[in-house]
């Protein structure tokens, strides 16, 4: 039997995971494609106009590398929000950023905090540098602070996570209460705090950016709202010499000279983007609507998606999910406990839930076993 090279004894270690199934996967499973893709949270409509006629126009240029520096990108997301283009770095998306963020403040053995059921690909970087994950329960469906801060302080944890608005459940925080969780936070634990739906939601929920803080690390997308969701772009903003921290390891090549062209032509058409906010938040009353329509609770929501309460157990709510995919229609749903009972709905085009709004009765019925 040949030998083969050994992995580090921390990737040896791991299960072979992902931390989704995309709907490519599941169609290719399947043997058929989706009619209604509305399970990825992607904003079905798209980027700005603006944003498309430029990609169009340097469509040619592609055979050069990319800006290393990301350079206009930082100029155009700094001047956005009021900073100093040493207070921005460029990634690809947010889950290539905190990918960066646990190689730089974790190392095998910490604990690093984060809520049960929040977002997977953090607690997926977490396990890739050998780190142990120390989850807090959601409380009232929403990440619970106070929860997070006791175990930031128990386990001395150098890293805590937090979405506001959040992933999977719709939910947020107002600003003064993350300010307050932020003032309660040991100023050697780093907050990542994950904005990607921070554009869709009340401008009430977002504290301003204080890039003094040299724990705080704040995200932003341009996979959500800006509709830009394939292109893998998104940026941090925080103090100066964390910027420069990420500097030593990002992957300076890694973020194409399209997704740095189209990064910065969303950012400058911030008319279509409040046209694509009213868009979602119509698109989530509708979904709000149909829900109850057929008995089910909506829950609030500052995100381009509806979390809906199936009203029974975790394996009622997977049922309802299962038969929607037979049915042709991509949804997803929170599977930890607690959560595990709803279901989880992207708002997408108009055509789309009117197919959800058509197969939901049957899906609700095949699970109940009528």
């Amino acid at each position: 039997m040949r030998q083969r090279p050994s992995l580090t004894p921390i990737i040896g270690a791991l299960p072979t995971t992902v931390p989704f199934v995309g709907p490519e996967a599941q169609e290719r499973e399947r043997g058929r494609p989706f009619r209604a893709r509305i399970g990825a949270n992607e904003s079905s409509f798209g980027p700005s106009p603006r944003v498309i006629a430029r990609m169009e126009s340097v469509a040619r240029d592609q055979w050069m590398y990319c800006d290393p520096d990301n350079y206009d990108l930082k100029v155009a997301a700094a001047a956005h929000h009021g900073l100093a283009i040493e207070n921005v770095v460029v990634g690809e998306g947010i889950d290539g950023l905190l990918g960066l963020v646990a190689r730089m403040y974790v190392g095998p053995g910490d604990a690093v905090v984060t809520s049960l059921g929040a977002y997977p690909t953090f607690n997926f970087h977490i396990a890739g540098v050998g780190a142990r994950l120390v989850t807090v329960p959601y409380a009232n469906d929403k990440e619970d602070l106070d929860g997070l801060l006791a175990k930031v302080a128990s386990e001395k944890a150098p890293l805590v996570y937090l979405s506001n608005p959040d992933n999977p459940m719709g939910s947020w925080w107002e600003a003064p209460d993350v300010i307050r969780f932020i003032e309660a936070l040991p100023e050697t634990t780093m907050l990542v705090l994950d904005e990607a739906y921070g554009e869709l939601g009340p401008a009430s929920a977002l504290p301003p950016i204080d890039v003094a803080r040299p724990n705080v690390i704040r995200m932003r997308t341009f996979s959500k709202a800006y509709g830009l969701a394939g292109i893998r772009c998104g940026y941090a903003v925080a103090e100066t010499e964390v910027i420069r921290d990420f500097e030593k390891i990002r992957n300076h090549y890694g973020v194409s000279r399209m997704a740095q062209i189209a990064g910065l032509e969303a950012l400058a058409d911030q008319d279509y983007l409040q046209s694509v906010v009213a868009r979602v938040a119509a698109g989530r009353r509708r979904i709000a609507a149909i829900a109850e329509e057929n008995g089910l609770k909506p829950l609030p929501s500052a995100t381009n998606f509806v979390t809906i309460d199936c009203g029974r157990d975790g394996a009622f709510a997977q049922k309802v999910m299962k038969a929607m995919l037979s049915r042709d229609v991509f949804i997803r749903k929170p599977m930890v406990p607690v959560l595990d009972r709803c279901i989880r709905v992207s708002v997408g085009l108009d055509h789309e839930l009117d197919i959800f709004a058509e197969e939901l009765p049957g899906a609700l019925a095949a699970a109940r076993g009528n």
